[in-house]
């Protein structure tokens, strides 16, 4: 196992970009070598070490066994774990936008909050974010229509709008709350949210699944009501209590799933 530790040692006004922090890059460098990669401030090129200190634990054959851990205040440190494929890591603070976008294998731990378009196009790899999001969470990319199709994310508090903006597949699992338009042009996957949401949830929906145990003002009139069940067996588990099951959004001959708690 090997763990490399990076430790701010200068914040940014201007977010830099961290696209070429990854186990897979890094996981076989020297200190000095790190130390010399890359970054982008904007658009000029900076090296890892005008910002960060950098420190290694330990040794590993392969990046699937290397761990980078972030310190310091990232809420200017963008798209950390961008097309991540394996390994792991930690960011010790808020982020700044895209953490986790396009990864495809490894996990990230977000000890804090996240901006947008957190694990947007993601085909595979765990984001677990400990603190809030912001919204096009697990989405497309403004002007696309591809959003996640693979993998997990966890967010323990809440989330911002178009949560899922165009989701084909994978999970997604929030345990606070979401805003409006949660799960909007879903075509696959699953979305559980433990808390409330705003409204306007799984609009154009077409296939997939939403799980609400909070709550929901009112239904889009494009679903209707399919049937009231106690305790049912959603997804390899059973949900306890009455939930019912609605299928649309019609307004597009969806045939997509919400299942929400009385």
């Amino acid at each position: 196992m090997r763990i490399i530790n990076l430790v701010m040692t200068k914040k940014s006004a201007i977010s830099l970009e961290f696209d070429n922090i990854l186990p897979e890059l890094l996981f076989d460098k020297s200190v000095n070598e790190i130390r010399e990669t890359v970054i982008y401030r904007g658009n000029k090129e900076e090296h890892l070490s005008q910002y960060f200190d950098v420190k290694i634990d330990g040794t590993c054959v392969d990046a699937d066994n290397c761990t980078i851990v972030i310190e310091g205040d990232l809420s200017r440190v963008k798209r950390i774990g961008f097309a991540m494929t394996c390994g792991k890591i930690i960011a010790d603070s808020d982020v700044d936008f895209h953490v986790g976008a396009c990864m495809s294998g490894g996990q990230i731990i977000v000890n804090g909050d996240a901006e947008s378009y957190a694990g947007r196009e993601m085909t595979g790899g765990l984001l677990e974010i400990m603190g809030s999001v912001k919204e096009f969470c697990g989405s497309s990319y403004a002007g696309e229509w591809r959003g996640m199709s693979g993998g997990q994310i966890i967010v323990h508090k809440n989330a911002g709008k178009q949560l899922a903006d165009y989701m084909m597949g994978g999970n997604i699992h929030i345990k606070g709350d979401c805003d409006i338009l949660a799960g909007v042009h879903m075509s696959g996957g699953i979305i559980q949210i433990d808390g409330n949401v705003t409204q306007w949830l799984g609009g154009q929906m077409k296939k997939g699944m939403i799980i609400l145990n909070g709550k929901i003002d009112k239904m889009l009139p494009g679903f209707v009501l399919e049937e009231s069940v106690y305790h049912p067996f959603i997804n390899g588990k059973y949900f306890i209590g009455k939930y019912k099951l609605y299928s649309g959004d019609k307004t597009v001959n969806g045939r997509g799933k919400i299942w929400i708690k009385e």
